[in-house]
Formats: C-alpha cells, sequence, structure tokens
C-alpha cells in the first residue's frame, strides 16, 4: 500500500471504527452520542414535554396536581442538577431585590 493510499485509507474510514476513534483520542462512550443520537435524544425529550404540557393544561386538575414534568434523557458531560438556585420574589422573604443585586452585582432598591 503506498501513503497515498494509506492517506485515502484513512480519510474514509467509517466515523465509529476503532481507528477513526483512536486518531481522535476519544473513548467508545464519548463516540456512543455522536450528533445522530444527540439529536434523536433532544427530539424524545421536545416530545416528552410537550405530552407532558398537554396533559397538564388539558387534564383534569385535580387529577394532573401530582404529575411532574419529565426529566431529560441523562447525556455525557451534562450533569443532573438536584438543588437549582432559584431567587424567589414576593413572599416571606421579602422582593428579592438584594438577591438579585449579588447575582448582578448592583444595589437593591425599594420601589
Amino acid at each position: 500500500m503506498s501513503w497515498r493510499e494509506l492517506k485515502v485509507f484513512l480519510r474514509h474510514v467509517p466515523w465509529d471504527s476503532a481507528t477513526a476513534r483512536s486518531m481522535r483520542k476519544s473513548t467508545p462512550e464519548e463516540d456512543y452520542w455522536n450528533p445522530d443520537r444527540q439529536l434523536a435524544a433532544a427530539m424524545v425529550d421536545a416530545q416528552r414535554e410537550t405530552t407532558y404540557a398537554m396533559v397538564k393544561l388539558h387534564g383534569d386538575p385535580k387529577k394532573t396536581k401530582r404529575i411532574r414534568p419529565p426529566e431529560p434523557i441523562q447525556r455525557p458531560g451534562v450533569i443532573k442538577r438536584r438543588n437549582p438556585t432559584v431567587i424567589r420574589f414576593g413572599g416571606r422573604h421579602g422582593s428579592g431585590a438584594a438577591d438579585l443585586a449579588k447575582v448582578f452585582g448592583g444595589h437593591a432598591t425599594n420601589q
């Protein structure tokens, strides 16, 4: 095999082959989530969210009260957040202007 034939062979080797993976220096787990699988997972997540919204909006409020939004499909490199940081406004703890001021680096005003 000549150098040119080797170059052509390596350029056209299948994306998920061991040779291509070693050239990219990636693991099989990383390669499992190729763009096609990412797109399919995004479509499934969108369909599940749409189904949840339709059931929640058009269902009996007494029966759909305990239904929770669906969790997205777990993807590599995405850490599942258990307790997201949420700034709440109003309620027992004031307007939340002080918390917003901390986040954005300004000062709070009471208007």
